[in-house]
């Protein structure tokens, strides 16, 4: 059975009183759990604890959009794994595009964090994809390739289930131009090879999410492609009605 995860990164949106107002309706529209298609909020870092109260026996899963590799010290501003599965996260956002271009993370920092991560019995969501640039440069698939080669170092073939990979091409993040569903469905593909290549055919179960411009008009088809798992979701997923119509297209999907 095709497993998926349906996830909305909340990015740096909304405060307290306007993440209860979001939860609220979210959770009111949220159908039931399923066993294969597992919904996910990740707010910021000063919601968590709240929001982790509003769903924590609704089968709703809570998801952080960063950490540090460090389990603790003198590091002003960062949070610790430890400190994230504290507050109910199940889940934490890691190598986000916006991570990479804006603060500077590459894929070595990028892999101390899922090391980490995987210490603390958490699962990362690592966020790979090419900016335009590179794309019309004929780059992606070498852009792909070394982001998922060093990004998942010293991962052994029993732990690649419980990774997600998010593939996001930054020239379609916020930008409302999505990738063609031809796009998607060879990228997917690739990427699934590539992990079955590193880690074998285990990995023929690792979730692949598509984030970039993600809507409930063309989540549908997406989430008919073989290899596609579900999404990394930005801008829908501040809206209740978007995010939860995302949601029951991939339990019709399933």
């Amino acid at each position: 059975m095709k497993k998926y995860l349906i996830a909305g990164n909340w990015k740096m949106h909304k405060n307290i009183s306007e993440s209860e107002e979001l939860i609220d309706a979210i959770k009111s529209k949220f159908p039931q759990e399923d066993e294969n298609v597992k919904l996910l909020v990740a707010p910021t870092f000063t919601n968590l604890y709240f929001v982790y109260q509003k769903i924590k026996d609704t089968g709703i899963y809570l998801g952080a959009q960063n950490c540090h590799w460090e389990s603790s010290g003198a590091f002003t501003g960062e949070i610790s794994p430890d400190m994230l599965k504290s507050v109910g996260c199940n889940y934490v956002i890691i190598g986000h595009s916006e991570r990479r271009a804006m603060f500077g993370e590459t894929n070595e920092k990028i892999n101390k964090k899922l090391h980490a991560l995987l210490s603390n019995s958490l699962n990362p969501i690592v966020c790979i994809g090419e900016t335009l640039q590179q794309r019309q440069a004929g780059k992606t698939f070498d852009v792909l390739e070394d982001q998922l080669t060093n990004g998942l170092k010293g991962i052994s073939n029993e732990q690649i289930n419980n990774i997600v990979i998010a593939y996001e091409p930054v020239w379609a993040i916020g930008t409302g131009v999505a990738a063609t569903i031809e796009q998607v469905d060879e990228a997917h593909n690739w990427i699934r090879e590539k992990l079955v290549n590193l880690f074998g055919e285990t990995a023929m179960q690792t979730i692949i999410q598509y984030g970039g411009s993600v809507n409930e008009n063309n989540s549908a088809e997406l989430f008919s492609l073989e290899n596609v798992n579900g999404a990394l979701i930005g801008g829908a997923s501040l809206k209740a009605d978007s995010f939860i119509k995302i949601y029951k297209n991939a339990l019709d999907a399933e």
